[in-house]
């Protein structure tokens, strides 16, 4: 089964506090590299969060956005009496030094002024973290039906882009008697133009030719292809995740395209191979994108 590594999930949980608003995205990587954006609220929490995500998504480059919305102020700001005071204090001693008047109004800047007001900041409550978990993994479970259904459009290209190729293999078969015979003829025009062909040992030709024709039989490469082919359909069938071995699959299969293209020295057959190059292509740019 195909998975791609691009999907989106979310998941919304509400607390009688909170809305809190989970986010999970993922492209394509060749390992996980997981980002996290989390309130310090969470922050505690953050290795098991990584925890969940590497257990249940293979690789990918993730980016984890969790956030919250306060439906009710859980805390009150309390007055720090004691800074207040001594701020308080030192600009009368200051306002004595400089003969200026500090009246009761400058409390209104004093308030202003760093650490005059304290909010205590509230634990994670265990039970707001249980929720927080369960719709993690909620979103995690949509973004991996995500990756299914978009597997599937992935699935059924490249199942027609090897078809393509396979078809081309195919129409490469008919031309392979008639490849030969104009190799034949091709060194036959050469003597012909060189050193005639009266004193011609016929016998001796056919067997340089054999020899010659050796280095252009593509019969070998043409069975691997074909290998190759079925053995990437069958990977495509896998229930395990497997990009990287279609990735590997598709290297061979190149290999072998290439080989052909060398050899055929026949202009219909190289055709063909640019066509199955340019199929090839599209196919890497889609298994680079597979779980």
């Amino acid at each position: 089964m195909i998975k791609s590594m691009t999907g989106y999930g979310k998941a919304i949980a509400e607390t009688p506090q909170k809305k809190i608003t989970i986010e999970i995205k993922s492209l394509n990587s060749k390992q996980l590299d997981l980002n996290t954006k989390l309130p310090w609220l969470y922050k505690e929490k953050e290795p098991e969060i990584r925890n969940i995500i590497s257990q249940k998504l293979d690789r990918g480059k993730i980016d984890l956005s969790i956030y919250f919305d306060i439906l009710e102020d859980e805390g009150i700001p309390i007055i720090n009496k004691t800074i207040v005071r001594n701020y308080y204090n030192q600009l009368r001693e200051i306002g004595s030094e400089l003969n200026l008047n500090i009246d009761d109004q400058i409390l209104s800047v004093i308030m202003k002024l760093p650490d005059a007001l304290k909010t205590e900041k509230p634990e994670l409550p265990e039970s707001e973290w249980e929720i927080v978990k369960s719709q993690l993994l909620e979103s995690i479970n949509a973004l991996d039906i995500y990756r299914i259904e978009e597997g599937k459009s992935i699935e059924a290209d490249l199942r027609k882009r090897i078809g393509g190729i396979l078809e081309s293999l195919k129409v490469i078969e008919t031309f392979e008697p008639g490849r030969i015979e104009r190799v034949r003829e091709k060194l036959l025009s050469i003597l012909k133009e060189n050193n005639g062909t009266e004193n011609l040992d016929k016998n001796r030709f056919e067997q340089e030719l054999i020899f010659y024709l050796e280095k252009y039989d593509i019969n070998e490469e043409k069975v691997r292809l074909l290998k190759h082919c079925e053995y990437f359909n069958e990977t495509i069938d896998s229930p395990s995740p497997n990009g990287k071995v279609l990735s590997f699959i598709t290297q061979e299969i190149g290999r072998e395209i290439n080989t052909i293209g060398s050899k055929a020295n026949d202009a219909s057959i190289q055709k063909l191979v640019v066509m199955m190059k340019d199929e090839l292509e599209k196919i890497k740019e889609q298994t680079n994108n597979i779980l």
